[in-house]
């Protein structure tokens, strides 16, 4: 069985029934789209002081007495200042941990107090060594910047969705640009809600990632859907196949390309996310780093288990491709009864018919594979048994 899997994977014959199964990955797909919703909705964002606007004061989180605590961190901060910071966190690990604190806007004199308070209690240390006030750095954004921030942010998440729409709209048929909007929206919410999940800092660096991986999403929805267009080109003059068979046929197709084209790309994705937040801490890296890798793999499996599943089942809606599939079961259950009454009446099937439906096979693995078709006589030849063709052969 596993070594069917394998060989089903590597020769995309159709072995994996990912449209027949659809139902149980919507049900796996509406369970992880309902719990990004609620973390976003009653968890929300840990927005960056870009968007938000604020102050932010970070140093090491050693002191030549050891680990400085975050508890310890806040309580000098709410003495110092005599109000609480909106959050105390330690970045990083090891000797280039830091301890950052975020808070509303501080005056220049608020944040001097607050530096010497912070150096006089904790006395941070280097990693060197060295202690001294130098250590301990600020920077502040105003609250108009980062609401300005947050305005551009947005508005280029809706214009890359627009023009997005408007690509598929024109590269593709309706249904299948519908398909892969609801795909491209998938992504979008899982991948915001891993960020609202995790708990890292939303920054520019963030939106640009999530952008990107959008991209990114998009492309192996469009390697799908056209290997789709390809196999049904014609389909509803043949009976060979249903419209969901094909379909599954070339998500089995394509379903190695994917698999590999993520890999390589998660590779030094995976990279940048254990450096970022295993040596440098959370900051730049780790946003680009986890926004990419959540949504490249949001964007393969939704590309494979979900745009394509909403395909077929907006496309049989279409009468025309529900009467194609009637044409199918109809055809495949009378020789299902000639293939009973010739096994009953011990009779094989003739040669002729045995051509014939070699024949019938074969043209209709051109249409669907969107090769021109070869001269019919040809195909047609019998061949004697030395191998050679039966016919006069040219001068």
């Amino acid at each position: 069985m596993k070594r069917h899997l394998l060989e089903g994977l590597y020769t995309g014959n159709g072995a994996l029934d990912i449209i027949g199964k659809r139902k149980r990955g919507y049900i796996i797909f509406s369970v992880l789209f309902l719990a990004c919703i609620a973390s976003i909705v009653f968890r929300g964002f840990n927005l960056g002081i870009d968007f938000e606007g604020g102050t932010r004061v970070q140093f090491p989180a050693t002191s030549a007495a050891g680990p400085i605590d975050t508890q310890r961190a806040e309580d000098v901060f709410t003495e110092a200042l005599g109000k609480e910071p909106a959050s105390v966190q330690t970045v990083g690990a090891g000797d280039t941990a830091t301890i950052q604190i975020r808070s509303e806007a501080l005056t220049p004199d608020q944040v001097s107090k607050l530096k010497g308070a912070l150096f006089e209690q904790l006395k941070p240390v280097a990693p060197n060594g060295t202690s001294s006030e130098a250590l301990i750095s600020d920077s502040a954004v105003s609250g108009s910047w980062g609401g300005e921030i947050s305005s551009k942010a947005l508005w280029a998440l809706l214009v890359f969705l627009a023009l997005v729409s408007v690509f598929l709209a024109l590269y593709f048929e309706k249904w299948m640009a519908v398909a892969a909007l609801v795909g491209l929206f998938h992504d979008l919410i899982v991948t915001a809600g891993v960020y609202s999940m995790v708990g890292f800092e939303v920054t520019p660096a963030t939106v640009i990632g999530l952008l990107t991986i959008l991209g990114f999403s998009l492309y192996d929805t469009v390697v799908v859907f056209d290997k789709v267009k390809e196999n049904t080109r014609g389909l509803l003059g043949l009976t060979r196949r249903t419209y969901g068979e094909a379909a599954n046929l070339a998500v089995n197709q394509t379903l190695m390309r994917s698999i590999n084209t993520s890999l390589i790309a998660l590779l030094p994705v995976t990279g940048l996310l254990v450096i970022g937040v295993g040596l440098l801490g959370v900051g730049t890296l780790a946003d680009l780093a986890l926004v990419q890798a959540t949504g490249m793999l949001a964007g393969v499996v939704s590309s494979i288990f979900l745009c394509t599943p909403v395909l077929v089942d907006l496309k049989m809606m279409d009468p025309k491709y529900k009467l194609q599939a009637q044409r199918v079961a109809q055809r495949r259950a009378n020789i299902e009864r000639r293939h009973s009454a010739a096994a009953a009446d011990d009779v094989d099937l003739s040669d002729d018919d045995a051509v014939d439906a070699e024949v019938r096979k074969e043209r209709a693995m051109v249409v669907a594979g969107g090769v021109p078709a070869r001269n019919p006589k040809a195909v047609d030849q019998r061949r004697k048994p030395g191998g050679k063709p039966q016919g006069k052969k040219r001068k």
